[in-house]
């Protein structure tokens, strides 16, 4: 820029201004009076008296050398996941070049850019989601002084989520514009999430409010999923509220999703898509504890169970049958009638859990109450049985209706010997008895205690997972039709509890047990599950097997792979971190459900925002900005009417647009390059005047 130069006078003055005012009020008084008296020269020494004030005033030319600074003008690039919907992209790109190309031929303007880029990932972090046009365009004024801010353009499909109320003061007075990208009066169909319960009791009813927009009106179809797996479909009208009853089916993290189908002239099915995260949490666990003979672990058992605060324990200990060399009436051999029917018929599926405590087969509990176990266990029921030396014995459960589902058959031998327990190699891989407390490392002597006795058996199914004495099977676990059955082969895990011999993990080994039979999710020794971790996913695959299956990725907005027109996958190999326990990890960069699955097992993870705002609307709009444009005096253009608008240069105070033209502030702003000081009454010229004043007022009054 060319430097120019401005002139102006300047008043330094030789005395304080107060003095100099009273010095020329004294002059105009002597004036005044001299006036009224008549006197001769009186013009001459008024004369004298104003170069004598002047003089002392001291007065300069000044004269500026400016240097003019350029105003800044600020492009700011909407980048955000929704420009990518049709061609907006494409439009906004053309626009930015040719704005950038114009007003690079502004005279005294500096262009500044700042970008929006697409949403990143950040799972847990409080930031809020959405386009932050606003945001990114406040940031980037920071380094612009307000006085040279000509003007701000925003290039957007409108879809922005931090509009303030009031105009941002970093704009200053500069205008705001706002090229529209789109096409006006867009149609698309979504799905809104309007109430979702974030907990929810194992095996109940929460319930969801959705709603579906579309302005085609109508019904739509609606698919929900819970884990990746549909359990229902239904039509719902648009633009209603929809109250939908979800079932909770696992403790832990539900993962429920609601689809509709594709509309007419869709933008994008990003937004057909909602999900949200129900966290199941157990009711009271009821659990019926039935003793038989009493020994010194009946109570270890009965305080264990009593020590939760989540288990409703319902006890009852079978002193005698009836086999007893003793007459004595069968009701009078208890305090209370035993409630069989009760429990064993009317009831028993109440219960969550059943066990058996060194019970002994007799006339008491039925065979038909025995089969009603049997049955309660396939049709979903957990039975544990802790046996003792009658076991092996003709009384024992397993020639009951019970030995159906019983994993362990006695052989009819108990070993009385020390022991100690050992996790057997399938057990190494089983989540219930991996990594138990002073189990120690593989293949190496335990750290706990010993027992005693150990009912000798074999498995004809289960797991074994762990072993006693002569490796017989000490802990067996299986499933039974829709239920599971635990057999402790033993009746000294109360060594443990009292510290015998070092004691052991007696709580934690019963704990895992119980919720192993309770299908507590983490403890399912086949299981694939996902996490996601900020823009990271965590693959797990736990298995009983020594080997891996391949893992098929599937990310959001691709069909799941049994659908036609299935998109692009991504298969992954597992490696083992742990007995039993493989794992990949794989970096995502786009927000929404990622889908799992190894061939017999599938999981899903939610990435991200799962229900992201970004494409909660996708439709371009000019609504959202209009109040702070126009707030502003800038304008509003659609690019699809206006891809190329004019560049104009105003004054402050001037309209700052039109309907094909944008205008941006001339702010005029400078800097002072150089100063030059000339004084307008030099000491010689002040004298020669006053001298001439005064000889000129002496020769007046002298004639």
């Amino acid at each position: 820029m060319n430097t120019t130069s401005a002139v102006s006078v300047a008043f330094d003055p030789l005395l304080p201004w107060p003095v100099l005012i009273a010095l020329g009020a004294a002059g105009l008084g002597l004036v005044l009076l001299g006036l009224r008296a008549r006197a001769r020269g009186l013009l001459w020494r008024f004369l004298a008296v104003i170069v004598v004030l002047a003089a002392l005033a001291n007065p300069a030319l000044i004269e500026e050398q400016r240097k003019p600074i350029a105003d800044v003008a600020l492009v700011v690039t909407d980048d955000s996941d929704s420009m990518a919907i049709g061609d907006r992209h494409t439009q906004v790109q053309a626009a930015r070049e040719a704005l950038k190309k114009k007003l690079a031929q502004q005279e005294g303007l500096e262009v500044r850019e700042a970008v929006l880029p697409p949403s990143h990932i950040q799972l847990g972090s409080e930031r809020p989601g959405g386009t932050r046009l606003i945001e990114a365009m406040r940031q980037a004024l920071v380094e612009v002084p307000p006085e040279r801010l000509a003007g701000v353009v925003l290039l957007s499909d409108g879809q922005v989520h931090d509009v303030p109320a009031g105009l941002p003061p970093e704009l200053g007075a500069a205008p705001l514009h706002a090229l529209i990208a789109g096409k006006k009066n867009e149609r698309d169909r979504l799905i809104v999430i309007e109430q979702s319960p974030r907990f929810g009791v194992v095996g109940r009813q929460v319930t969801a409010k959705f709603r579906i927009e579309d302005p085609a009106g109508g019904t739509a179809p609606v698919t929900l999923s819970v884990g990746g797996e549909v359990v229902r479909r239904l039509d719902v009208p648009v633009g209603k509220s929809v109250e939908l009853p979800v079932t909770v089916g696992n403790p832990g993290a539900n993962v429920v999703e609601l689809e509709v189908a594709p509309g007419a002239n869709e933008l994008t099915l990003d937004n057909n898509r909602a999900i949200f995260t129900i966290n199941g949490v157990r009711d009271r666990l009821r659990v019926l504890l039935v003793s038989g003979e009493p020994y010194q672990g009946e109570r270890a058992w009965r305080n264990l169970l009593k020590s939760d605060p989540a288990v409703d324990l319902v006890h009852f200990t079978i002193l005698r049958t009836p086999q007893k060399d003793d007459f004595t009436p069968v009701r009078e051999l208890s305090l209370i009638v035993f409630p069989m029917r009760e429990l064993f018929e009317q009831k028993l599926k109440e219960f969550d859990l059943i066990i058996f405590d060194r019970y002994e087969s007799g006339n008491l509990i039925t065979r038909d109450y025995f089969r009603n176990i049997s049955e309660y266990v396939k049709n979903g029921g957990a039975l544990l049985v802790s046996v003792g030396p009658v076991f092996a014995t003709a009384r024992s459960l397993y020639r009951t209706p019970l030995g159906a589902i019983l994993p362990a058959a006695p052989l009819g031998d108990v070993l009385e010997t020390g022991f100690k327990p050992k996790v057997t190699e399938i057990g190494q891989r089983h989540p219930v008895s991996a990594n138990l407390p002073q189990a120690g490392e593989p293949g190496k002597e335990p750290l706990w205690g010993r027992w005693f006795r150990l009912v000798t058996s074999r498995t004809d199914h289960g797991n074994a997972i762990l072993s006693g004495a002569e490796d017989k099977p000490l802990v067996v676990l299986d499933r039974v039709g829709e239920g599971r059955v635990a057999q402790l082969l033993s009746d000294h895990l109360w060594l443990w509890n009292r510290g015998i011999d070092g004691g052991g993990p007696q709580p934690e080994l019963v704990r895992r047990v119980a919720h192993w039979l309770m299908k507590e999710p983490d403890l399912e020794e086949e299981a694939l599950r996902a996490t996601s971790v900020g823009g990271r996913i965590e693959i797990t695959r736990r298995t009983l097997s020594t080997t891996f299956p391949q893992v098929t990725m599937t990310p959001p907005g691709t069909p799941a792979p049994n659908q036609p027109n299935a998109g692009a996958t991504r298969t992954l190999e597992l490696r083992q971190i742990a007995p039993g326990l493989g794992q990949a990890i794989v970096d995502v960069d786009k927000p929404g459900l990622y889908r799992f699955d190894d061939g017999t097992l599938r999981t899903v993870a939610a990435v991200g925002n799962p229900d992201p705002l970004e494409f909660s609307d996708v439709r371009a709009t000019d609504a959202k900005l209009k109040p702070l444009v126009e707030a502003s005096g800038g304008t509003i253009q659609w690019l699809a009417d206006t891809p190329d608008p004019d560049i104009r240069s105003v004054r402050p105070g001037r309209a700052a647009g039109g309907s094909d033209w944008i205008g941006l502030r001339r702010n005029e702003g400078y800097t002072v390059a150089g100063i030059n000081q000339t004084p307008l009454l030099p000491g010689i010229l002040v004298a020669l005047a006053f001298l001439v004043a005064l000889g000129s007022a002496w020769w007046r009054e002298g004639r």
